[in-house]
């Protein structure tokens, strides 16, 4: 008897309400009506299968992106030039990205379309599914229902395809015959491999050192969609080679893997930049997985109470958490979004609200965002994509308007709730969604307390199949809790200047001002052979000094040491006038 393949429905098919079924050695199709909501590579999502068995709907790929800042009454402050220190214009982008996505990345449309051939390859894996997690509500003995949006079913494994198909699209369209991106974990840098791929694109890749070493299977997948990867910080730049003259053995950081990939897109007229988290447009493309889910809920008769996702860079937790807040805007829901950031690399929860570079070399845009310094370089823990010194600007601003709140968790805790959940519910969690599953399991153990029955809403954005290294190392021990430790700030050493030194009354005045202004308050009198170096090395000292205070004691930076204290500002530079 022929055997028989269960094909998930997709654009090959042609078909969206049947599944297909391949019998036999002469591929004779044959059809199966539906009966289950259709999601991708095997899933069936029963809608309503837990409160209503009779009901179930089809869940249809979104064809428009959100826009949240076209609901913000307060928008989120612009980026600066790197040089000028003036808002950013397009055309100082049009060397980086082509010209849709600058007008993306600056749009206060509420709605954009998605092109038909980006919706085409997006049917490969959408909509995602949304599940509920039964065995693990039942392991914790909670009242508690909790739900997970599934990304893992994607081509890459993760959400990243979601901004790295549109991205290779509009490159393709504009003529651009290479792109360059960094990639801390792996997903984003295999998206755009894949993406590229398809649309005929040359892919380069900076990976950061620590993952290239620990997850060459990402690497692999990359090189198998055709990419070129290099080992970041590399001799290939400017950028790395400095780095590596100052430490050969750096772990790397995803600021650094940037800056590289920055700076080959910039000295090579045919090539752009291709980024995967941080900047609007990106968050855009994410906000598929929230339009999905509302739906799926819908069909589900529930509305998440709590909303959790973990951040490194912000376009997981923003796809999920974007649609949901102009819902609560809209006064429709109420629910609490709660971010989750590693203790390694907490942004959110101990960083500065500043302007800094997203990079470390400091080629990028000046950004207004939670940072930790540009040039602060994690510890190497297991959640790579998690690794990055800031938070994109608009998760930043919506955290200071009150729309959301964050925490940070260690390592240890994120394994263990991975483990809980691989053996509960099947899947084995990549290690940056770990973070959102310990914060689940947190307010589920919470419920079970309380006896309150709330609706937890997760984001389970991809697989760890390629972070089994990770697994094996924590199995055969507990893994160490890497929590971030702040430098101290650094002391003036040549060829440093000591300007003056500053009364601690004085901190707050300049603490208030972007990192850009306070050079201009106090370096009024200088004049500079070259601009950028010390902005770099001043943003980063001015971080450091700020993020010191913290771990002092002092919870926000509107409480200072007293007027006895001393904090000393310095910048390197050649001095052409006399200090004041």
């Amino acid at each position: 008897m022929a055997s028989q393949l269960l094909l998930p429905t997709n654009t090959f098919t042609n078909s969206s309400l049947d599944k297909v079924f391949v019998t036999g050695d002469d591929l004779t199709l044959k059809r199966k009506p539906n009966h289950a909501t259709r999601v991708s590579y095997g899933f069936s999502l029963r809608a309503n299968a837990a409160l209503n068995s009779s009901h179930s709907s089809y869940v249809e790929v979104p064809r428009q992106w959100y826009n949240l800042v076209a609901d913000l009454s307060v928008k989120p402050p612009p980026q600066l030039h790197p040089k000028t220190f003036e808002p950013i214009k397009p055309e100082d982008l049009a060397h980086l990205f082509p010209n849709e996505i600058i007008k993306q990345e600056e749009t206060l449309e509420r709605f954009i379309d998605i092109p038909e051939e980006v919706l085409e390859i997006y049917k490969l894996w959408r909509p995602t599914p949304l599940i509920r997690a039964k065995r693990l509500e039942k392991l914790l003995h909670t009242p508690a229902r909790i739900y997970f949006k599934y990304e893992g079913g994607s081509p890459a494994g993760s959400h990243k395809p979601n901004s790295a198909v549109p991205q290779a699209y509009y490159n393709a369209k504009e003529g651009v015959k290479n792109v360059v991106t960094e990639t801390g974990a792996g997903q984003w840098g295999s998206s755009l491999a894949f993406a590229s791929s398809l649309f005929g694109l040359d892919c380069e890749v900076f990976q950061v050192a620590h993952t290239y070493q620990q997850k060459p299977y990402r690497r692999l997948m990359m090189q198998t969609w055709g990419a070129k990867v290099h080992r970041s910080p590399s001799e290939l730049t400017e950028a790395g080679r400095r780095i590596l003259q100052a430490d050969p053995s750096s772990t790397g950081s995803l600021g650094i893997a940037i800056s590289e990939a920055v700076e080959v897109a910039s000295r090579n007229e045919d090539t752009k930049y291709c980024l995967g988290s941080v900047f609007n447009h990106v968050l855009l493309h994410q906000t598929v997985i929230g339009e999905e889910c509302i739906k799926q809920m819908e069909e589900y008769g529930e509305t998440p109470d709590v909303i959790i996702g973990c951040t490194g860079g912000g376009s997981n937790f923003a796809g999920l958490s974007f649609p949901y807040i102009r819902e609560k805007l809209k006064g429709k829901i109420n629910p609490i979004i709660r971010a989750v950031e590693p203790s390694a690399c907490p942004s959110l929860t101990k960083g500065v609200y500043a302007y800094d570079f997203g990079d470390t070399a400091g080629l990028t845009p000046l950004m207004k965002m939670h940072t930790l310094g540009h040039d602060f370089i994690p510890s190497p823990i297991h959640s790579g994509g998690l690794r990055y010194h800031g938070m994109a600007p608009l998760v930043s601003h919506i955290y200071g308007q009150g729309f959301m709140e964050a925490i940070s968790i260690p390592q240890t805790e994120c394994f263990q709730g991975a483990i809980q959940f691989a053996r509960t519910e099947g899947i084995i969690p990549a290690p940056e969604p770990t973070h959102a599953i310990a914060a689940t399991i947190r307010e589920a153990l919470r419920c079970k307390e309380t006896g309150e029955a709330k609706v937890i809403l997760m984001a389970m954005c991809g697989h760890g199949h390629f972070d089994l290294a990770s697994y094996e190392k924590y199995l055969r021990a507990p893994t160490i809790s890497l929590c971030c430790t702040a430098p101290a700030p650094l002391l003036p050493a040549a060829p440093l200047l000591l300007l003056r030194v500053l009364r601690s009354d004085e901190c707050w005045e300049l603490v208030q001002q972007p990192v850009v202004t306070i050079f201009r308050i106090s370096l009024s009198t200088w004049t500079w052979s070259n601009m950028v170096q010390p902005i770099q090395e001043g943003s980063a000292w001015i971080n450091r000094m700020m993020y010191s205070a913290l771990d002092k004691g002092h919870p926000t930076f509107t409480h200072f040491p007293t007027k006895s204290s001393f904090v000393v500002s310095s910048v390197r530079a050649r001095v052409q006038a006399g200090i004041r």
